[in-house]
């Protein structure tokens, strides 16, 4: 029977310096998950309050990691060298130097009266370095330099032009070998913690160690702003799409209302003046609004301004009914999506119908989406008619494309309709999913 198998010393150093640079990830990896984290780390230049929230952030954590290996001995979790030195790098020296103070303060009760200027040095360090260093090197310094270390090096020699990455790599080693240095001039007296290696490739793995531990967090926070750009550039690709297609609508509107005034201004020259100021009035409020989104009640009140122009043109022989639930009245619906709809039922279905017609507004709450309908009792469309409406005419292909620009490919307009008994277009707004206002 064989007794307890223990570790060798080399061993456990190796297993302890794993565990640091997991450690060190977690922290990062945690960190980035809160907002306020993540918003101090897109922008470069940052307020006091935010390089304190950095500080407190990043250094509380630290700081307890280091009162875990005074009280329980746990080495893996002191990370004063590279917590300090990332806080500098990233928020500037006198950030690097609080969380410096804050990880080097508990030592000093345990004798260590070293560790206090060593931690504060190497956020100064880190912060000078920021001072020097073009801003997206330091975002591009990443685990993997090594594998290009050589080329690096060879060009540097070559050109005589500094390499920040080679620069970078090369601060956190040096930083860990004065460390080592001063660790075991006096460690005796144990004033500075440090992970001694025992042989040359312990000493590699250390700063090894050290530099990934620099490099780690810098990579998943770099992950994280890559992520929010990406996320910036969609919105302001999809504001863009619907600004442009917001801005189709608006002419096809004018131009038909225009057509339809010069018709009367002969005829009926009263009739064509009103139009006119009630044009003007609906254009009025179009241009005061800039945003792409409103609520239902706002878009029914816009909508009730243009029926009020076509009710002037085809006088008692157009009614219009609304059945609205309340409920949907503060649902946020894209802004100018139900005028092209009644304007294609009045036109296309109305227009030419004898003895006029009826079109009726509906929406309802049914299964987490607001459901919209305009329906009219109007000539109606035969089924080839009906395959050809979303793509012949301005306005709901529009409308259909803005749909599915918003919330997806499977949200776009619903057209049905009978032949001499009218037609109905249905839109559907994901209730779960609505949008933010997009300003113009």
């Amino acid at each position: 029977m064989q007794g307890p198998q223990f570790l060798s010393q080399e061993q456990v150093l190796l297993t302890t310096l794993v565990v640091k640079m997991a450690v060190m990830a977690a922290l990062a990896t945690m960190l980035v998950r809160y907002r306020l984290f993540r918003h101090i780390l897109i922008f470069e230049t940052r307020a006091w309050p935010d390089r304190l929230t950095f500080a407190l952030g990043f250094g509380i954590p630290l700081a307890a990691g280091v009162a875990s290996r005074l009280l329980l001995d746990y080495k893996a979790a002191d990370l004063t060298l590279e917590g300090a030195f990332v806080a500098g790098l990233i928020a500037g020296p006198y950030t690097g130097a609080v969380v410096g103070a804050m990880v080097g303060l508990a030592p000093i009760f345990n004798g260590e009266w070293i560790a206090l200027p060593f931690a504060v040095g190497c956020g100064f360090a880190g912060g000078g370095l920021r001072e020097l260093c073009p801003k997206e090197a330091i975002w591009h310094f990443s685990p993997f330099i090594f594998t290009s270390l050589h080329r690096r090096a060879w060009r540097m020699l070559r050109t005589l032009e500094v390499d920040w990455q080679v620069v970078l790599l090369l601060a956190p080693i040096g930083l860990e070998l004065l460390g080592l240095a001063l660790g075991a001039r006096w460690t005796v007296h144990h004033q500075l913690f440090i992970l001694m290696p025992i042989s040359t490739r312990t000493t590699f793995l250390v700063l090894l160690s050290t530099v990934l531990c620099v490099a780690t967090p810098i990579k998943i926070w770099n992950n994280a702003r890559i992520e929010h750009r990406l996320q910036e550039q969609e919105k302001l690709l999809l504001a863009a799409k619907i600004e442009a297609l917001a801005n189709q609508i608006n002419p096809h509107f004018l131009f038909n209302t225009l057509a339809s005034i010069s018709s009367l201004v002969r005829t009926k020259p009263e009739t064509a003046r009103m139009l006119i100021t009630k044009l003007s009035g609906l254009l009025r409020r179009l241009m005061r609004s800039t945003d792409h989104f409103v609520t239902l009640r706002e878009e029914l009140e816009s909508i009730d301004e243009y029926l009020d122009i076509e009710v002037v043109r085809f006088g008692p022989q157009l009614r219009v009914e609304k059945r609205i639930s309340p409920e949907t009245l503060d649902v946020t619906v894209p802004s100018m999506i139900l005028q092209p709809l009644v304007e294609n039922s009045i036109k296309h279905g109305l227009s030419r119908k004898v003895g006029g017609g009826c079109i009726v507004i509906t929406t309802a709450l049914a299964a987490g989406h607001t459901i919209i309908e305009v329906r009219d009792d109007g000539l109606g469309m035969t089924e080839d008619r009906l395959v050809h409406a979303l793509g012949d005419g301005i306005g709901l292909t529009n409308v259909n494309e803005r749909l599915r620009t918003i919330y997806g490919q499977n949200y776009q307009l619903k057209l049905t309709s009978v032949p001499g008994a009218g037609t109905s277009v249905q839109v559907e707004i994901p209730e779960l999913t609505l949008p933010e206002r997009v300003p113009a």
